[in-house]
């Protein structure tokens, strides 16, 4: 008995767009992805500027907000899985983050 592979396309992100309550990436396949913002904390309590500021890493195998200090990879997207940061480290981030906002 024979066994054949099949090489199946990785898929990468072309494009991003981020609501108040979405984030949807459009594939390189043509396929568009959308998942819930809360999957993604960072971004969900990020400014609708700070969310528009991203960037494709990995010829797209990925995404990273710089100004949220985020990455997400299109194979989270594709698998379904939210954010896998703990509580602990979300708080953390919250808290500099709102004491970075003081004047």
């Amino acid at each position: 008995m024979s066994s054949s592979t099949v090489d199946v396309p990785v898929a990468n992100a072309v494009q991003v767009v981020v609501t108040d309550d979405t984030l949807t990436i459009e594939l390189s396949d043509g396929r568009t992805v959308a998942v819930p913002l809360a999957w993604y904390p960072r971004l969900a309590h990020g400014t609708a500027q700070e969310r528009s500021h991203w960037r494709l890493i990995g010829k797209g195998h990925g995404i990273h907000w710089t100004d949220l200090d985020e990455d997400i990879s299109v194979d989270n997207l594709l698998s379904g899985r939210p954010s896998g940061e703990s509580q602990a480290s979300f708080q953390h981030w919250l808290q500099k983050r709102t004491a970075d906002s003081k004047p």
